[in-house]
């Protein structure tokens, strides 16, 4: 029994890592609405493992390591190939076909493409200095990589889903410079909203419930396009209440 106990989280946080692995799969093979599922579970096992670690008083330094290396796919390299695949142009009724779109350079080098994974990199330093900083208790310092994945890939869903963002998805630039604004952002010294409460009084949460109200919202005026529109949203109501994040 208490082999259970102490290990139901880390069979959770496992599963996140297997939820992420299978994502990554099906982005490459083009079968991104698998890969949105996917995402979705992680975040899922993402929030129940440290709650189970919590409810059952199992948390251990094991767990903690675990919990990194499994983000490290789920919300590291998947962002990250997200962005590999845009840049390559594979369409998801051929995957192993490259579209050659006329908007794109001609004879780029194919180093180019990779620097889609940047994000990966700063996701992992993200993740290394998250759990060495014992600051971030009630805020993140930086944006969360489970948040970043939920921006690159809702922008990337939404453009596959609806045909929106095609400003975006139709111009290497415009995504080299998304990858670069994403990379700076998870390292980045700005406060970030924590959904976590040091204080039940009103005034103390108000960052907290402008970002829920405001993410309700959002998510039923634009529905589909609204998943990354509330990250952004995230990121800018983290800016305006940045001297209340303590």
């Amino acid at each position: 029994m208490n082999f259970i106990k102490n290990n139901l989280a880390n069979a959770i946080t496992l599963g996140n890592l297997l939820s992420g692995c299978i994502g990554a799969i099906h982005l490459i093979s083009g079968d991104y609405q698998t890969t949105a599922v996917c995402i979705v579970l992680s975040l899922i096992l993402d929030f129940f493992d440290g709650f189970t670690a919590r409810a059952l008083k199992a948390n251990s330094n094991l767990g903690t390591q675990l919990d990194s290396l499994a983000d490290m796919v789920s919300f590291g390299l998947v962002p990250g190939l997200t962005i590999v695949v845009s840049l390559l142009g594979i369409d998801h009724r051929n995957p192993l076909e490259a579209i050659n779109y006329t908007h794109l350079l001609y004879n780029r080098p194919q180093w180019v493409t990779y620097l889609g994974f940047l994000i990966t990199l700063f996701s992992c330093l993200r993740l290394a200095i998250f759990n060495l900083d014992e600051e971030q208790k009630y805020y993140f310092k930086g944006l969360n990589t489970p948040s970043n994945t939920i921006l690159i890939f809702g922008l990337f869903y939404a453009n596959k889903e609806l045909g929106t963002f095609e400003f975006l998805f139709e111009n290497q630039i415009y995504l080299l410079i998304l990858t670069a604004i994403s990379s700076w952002l998870l390292i980045s010294p700005i406060k970030m909203i924590a959904m976590k409460f040091k204080s039940m009084k009103l005034q103390d949460n108000y960052p907290k419930i402008a970002l829920l109200v405001g993410s309700v919202i959002i998510l039923a005026i634009f529905k589909t396009i609204g998943i990354p529109l509330v990250i952004i949203y995230y990121i800018l109501i983290s800016i305006i209440f940045q001297k209340q994040l303590k």
